[in-house]
């Protein structure tokens, strides 16, 4: 079959809803500045899909100093690759600070989280390595383990016993092809809001020679008693080997960076393929986050505003009714049963009539059959925010009960004659 053929035939599990859901449901537009309060289709909405965790988005000292980076060097300086002719003073000191802050010997800044997290898998293990990794790893870390050519082992999502047995299993093909054993998982997993089990595997390394690699995307900034993540939180930050966050979140910026021991990111700097063959980060960001670590660093009470934050809006939830998991962190999941179509209903409700603006996740992101109401909650969000919106989801955990949303999913597919496949 033509490529091009097969493509129209299967978009794909969520391309199917494309005409349906595109602009609004799926590549919503969000107007005015990045914060608790924005516009959406000429509507002012409480916006809690931003992981803008400290609120630096719009902090004036972080506005200045990108302001001031780019009136002084543009938008592209420097120029080329670090290798090349892409260096600086500001590039070395960012990363002399950021190892400082999450206690590692040595950082190298990379140009995006995403890009970067593939390019280090890709660079640590070679063919005759094993990869052992939690089944709910974040998309960036399957796209990197996909490159590997070598072994790998999903275990059971923070299931210890799944653990054990996936490292038993690499350490027996490793102890055949002469390879080691890279274990990945993440600080914070992004959806449902857990810490990964970070001090348990650790302790796993008295039984099994491994390394660690520790996506902390969500935990650096807002987890530790220094909000170096979610290592420090549970006292093992010096078990894990590599380190890696993206700038994303708590940063409020783009680009992420890796951290570890001196001669180990030595080696990710001459073997990073999407850091050698791609320009520098360009000067605002550095700069600017340079202002953004000090932020980190020296104003514990946003991180403090931040907390008092999230436990309000979780208690919250949790009095009303609704499942939110085990989640330990600032992400807020709330659980319900339901189809993808019957979320796009209860999502819509949310935004025009309660003014509510949160993700809704569907399979194949989380299983089938369940929808996710994801809230991101921020140090800028108020207490009236935060009281609104549980206003709101006591409103809809009524309809829920009654199954308003479902009997709104029936008469939507049949008015408009859609047809989905099942998902």
């Amino acid at each position: 079959m033509d490529i091009f053929e097969r493509i129209r035939q299967n978009p794909g599990p969520l391309g199917q809803f494309a005409d349906y859901g595109e602009g609004y449901f799926v590549f919503p537009k969000l107007d005015g500045p990045i914060g608790p309060r924005m516009k959406f289709q000429g509507k002012d909405v409480i916006f809690w899909s931003a992981n803008d965790y400290l609120g630096l988005c719009n902090h004036p000292e972080v506005k200045k100093a990108d302001a001031d980076a780019a009136a002084e060097y543009g938008m592209f300086y420097p120029m080329g690759a670090r290798a090349m002719s892409g260096e600086t003073d500001q590039h070395q000191q960012l990363e002399k600070e950021l190892a400082e802050f999450v206690q590692k010997e040595s950082a190298y800044l990379l140009n995006f989280g995403y890009q970067g997290m593939v390019s280090i898998i890709d660079a640590l293990v070679g063919k005759n390595d094993v990869i052992v990794y939690d089944v709910d790893s974040h998309a960036c870390i399957v796209d990197g383990v996909r490159l590997h050519i070598g072994k790998r082992f999903t275990y059971r999502h923070n299931d210890l016993e799944s653990v054990e047995k996936n490292l038993q299993r690499a350490t027996k093909v490793a102890s055949e092809t002469g390879g080691g054993i890279l274990l990945i998982t993440e600080g914070v997993f992004g959806m449902r809001g857990q810490q990964g089990k970070l001090k348990e595997i650790a302790a796993l390394k008295s039984k099994f020679n491994f390394r660690m690699l520790v996506d902390d995307a969500h935990g650096f900034g807002t987890l530790g008693t220094t909000g170096a993540g979610a290592g420090e939180e549970q006292g093992v930050q010096d078990q894990i080997d590599v380190y890696f966050s993206t700038f994303a979140k708590s940063m409020a910026g783009f680009g992420a960076f890796v951290a570890g021991d001196k001669e180990i990111i030595r080696y990710l700097k001459y073997n990073m393929r999407s850091q050698i063959f791609a320009k520098s980060l360009t000067m605002p960001m550095v700069i600017g986050g340079l202002k953004r670590l000090e932020l980190l660093r020296t104003r514990p009470e946003i991180r403090a505003k931040l907390w008092e934050n999230v436990v309000k809006l979780q208690t919250g939830l949790k009095n009303i009714g609704y499942n939110i998991g085990d989640t330990n962190t600032c992400v807020t999941p709330v659980f319900i049963q339901g189809s993808p179509v019957e979320a796009t209903q209860l999502s819509k409700d949310l935004r025009e009539e309660y003014g509510i603006f949160t993700s809704v996740v569907s399979y194949p992101v989380i299983p089938k059959g369940m929808i996710l109401l994801r809230l991101i909650p921020t140090a800028s969000h108020t207490d009236a925010d935060i009281n609104e919106t549980l206003a709101a989801f006591a409103a809809i955990y009524e309809k829920l009960e009654n199954g308003y949303y479902k009997k709104l999913e029936q008469k939507l597919l049949e008015e408009q004659n859609l047809t989905f496949k099942p998902i």
